[in-house]
């Protein structure tokens, strides 16, 4: 297996392939979708800025993606940026033949697996960081695995959870509803998964100090030691 740090601008993401091939081909698929958000962007920066739910006019397939995801989580687009970025570049390697490629974007995830997988789970301050993982089954399909946090990165947060991670087969959505989550949840209240239902997240996991809050179906958890060296850093916005 090959693992490969890849950074264009803002966009800083970790690759697992097994052929440099796919690697390339996921590298192509991101730099092009990231270049078709700047340029719609640019006559339409409100999109970009908006923290609310938001129809692009008439924009490309990653904003529409984006703007889909986020406007059934009830948050602003740029939430979804990361995971439908890492989507995109997993879609370019499965088109190209691969059955395997991971591209984790700053905690937001994209995957093909033709064999279990281990997601481990950072959570800043809390005692579980670090030291649990998720083990995926094989997902011949596209899957999204998305992660935020209120205590950890740089992106914008108005929760107090230390990770909220969110599994669905659209990335796009995983990644909203991570944010979404992650803004609302709080200790010993878990309302905000009461919208969960029809929304096509599957599962959802919230670690809340030494709190663990849990929505539909999830991977198993096992005891696992993170290399904190191997987290990849977040999707600058």
């Amino acid at each position: 297996m090959i693992r490969a740090h890849f950074q264009f601008k803002e966009t800083i993401t970790t690759i697992l392939a097994e052929e440099q091939t796919w690697i390339d081909v996921a590298k192509e698929a991101m730099i092009t979708a990231r270049q078709d958000l700047e340029r719609y962007i640019a006559g339409d920066p409100f999109f970009q800025m908006t923290l609310e739910p938001y129809t692009p006019d008439q924009g490309p397939i990653i904003a529409e993606r984006m703007a889909v995801a986020a406007g059934g989580a009830g948050v602003g687009p740029m939430a979804a940026v990361a995971g439908t970025i890492a989507a995109i570049g997993v879609e370019a390697m499965a088109w190209e033949g691969a059955l395997f490629g991971v591209i984790d974007n700053g905690g937001d995830i994209a995957l093909i697996t033709d064999r279990p997988l281990r997601v481990g789970v950072y959570a800043g301050a809390s005692s579980l960081s670090g030291k649990v993982a998720f083990v995926v089954p094989p997902q011949p399909a596209i899957y999204g695995i998305c992660t935020s946090s209120a205590t950890v990165g740089p992106s914008i947060s108005f929760g107090v959870a230390d990770a909220v991670t969110v599994f669905s087969a659209d990335p796009s959505v995983a990644d909203a509803w991570a944010t979404a989550l992650c803004n609302q949840l709080r200790p010993g209240e878990t309302t905000a998964f009461d919208r969960l239902p029809g929304s096509g997240v599957d599962g959802a996991v919230a670690i809340l100090g030494d709190e663990v809050q849990r929505f539909g179906s999830v991977p198993p958890m096992v005891g696992a030691v993170v290399d904190e060296n191997l987290i990849t850093a977040g999707e600058l916005y």
